[in-house]
């Protein structure tokens, strides 16, 4: 960012909660433990699926792809976030504030569009069950996927470049616990009226293409399951597709609140917590929610347990 007086500028100070000495260690705990919780369930999953034979379908690649991008995306934040937490050092780097956001947005909307794409898996599955394996070919899963991440890399590029572009004056106090778009636009010395319009129109183009994806899919995928005529058969369409439609309710819900609202209605402490939400509660979340409701990640959990367990018993 241009910088007006002239002076060298070194970085950033992450304000977060110190005016809050007694929460902020409150926070430390709560934050390690969940971190520590979302790096074994998460990393669990995708041992899970490369390890169970009955996993290699396209519902787990792409479920496994999901648990290494939640990985990434609280390791992204928070072991920064517990170093500021930890003393009286609450700064980060200017390159580390520009790929601090970078890395954040770019997994988010890279999240976003493979959200969309689980659930045309999923209106595969349960629409189309013997055709399923030939629409949902190991090529395409692949360029799928791919195609999630190079998008959302590609806006996350063109996001941070506009808003690292802009003139501080000298200010370097943001206050949040993250490099985030919402924050750093307020520490602005001009008007950027422009750049949000440019970022709100990204991150409808964003939240939109999946979230259409996902309303034509589940409402393909409720017609179907209404014209099964067995209770065991809806039981298991619903359980097929609840836990992904919660991930995607919590997701959204959060991403949706705290990028597509006038900068005028932002409130920073509703920020910081929404951040919170979908940076560590939800990824740490997910996995428990697809364990639970899923019983073949359930079953592969078991097995994979008991072979464990018979190992160390020779």
């Amino acid at each position: 960012m241009e910088q007006n007086n002239g002076s060298s500028f070194t970085g950033f100070i992450l304000l977060g909660y110190c005016d809050r000495p007694q929460l902020e260690l409150v926070l430390f705990v709560v934050l390690l433990i969940l971190y520590i919780f979302t790096l074994l369930g998460n990393t669990t999953i995708i041992t899970l699926s490369y390890l169970d034979p009955n996993l290699h379908t396209p519902m787990y690649f792409f479920l496994s792809s999901l648990r290494f991008l939640d990985l990434c995306y609280t390791t992204s934040t928070i072991p920064q976030y517990l170093y500021n937490l930890s003393g009286p050092d609450k700064s980060i780097s200017y390159a580390g504030c520009v790929a601090q956001m970078f890395i954040f947005l770019g997994l988010g909307c890279t999240e976003c569009i493979l959200l969309g794409v689980m659930a045309f898996d999923r209106y595969a599955a349960v629409c189309r069950p013997l055709h399923y394996t030939v629409i949902m070919h190991s090529c395409l899963c692949a360029l799928m996927a791919s195609a999630s991440w190079i998008y959302g890399f590609s806006n996350s590029l063109v996001q941070t470049v506009l808003i690292f572009i802009l003139p501080l004056c000298g200010k370097n106090k943001i206050d949040h616990f993250l490099c985030e778009i919402p924050a750093l636009i307020k520490i602005v010395c001009v008007d950027t009226s422009s750049t949000e319009s440019e970022n709100f129109v990204a991150s409808v183009v964003t939240v939109l293409i999946p979230i259409s994806l996902i309303i034509f899919s589940y409402s393909k995928i409720l017609m179907a399951i209404l014209r099964i005529k067995s209770a065991a058969g809806k039981r298991k369409a619903f359980g097929t597709c609840g836990s992904h439609f919660i991930v995607v309710s919590l997701f959204y819900g959060t991403a949706i609140y705290a990028y597509l609202q006038p900068s005028n209605n932002y409130s920073q402490d509703k920020g910081k917590f929404t951040s919170l939400l979908y940076g560590i509660f939800i990824p740490m979340m997910n996995p428990v929610i697809y364990t639970l409701r899923n019983k073949d990640v359930k079953g592969a959990m078991t097995k994979t347990l008991w072979k464990i367990h018979r190992l160390m018993c020779v």
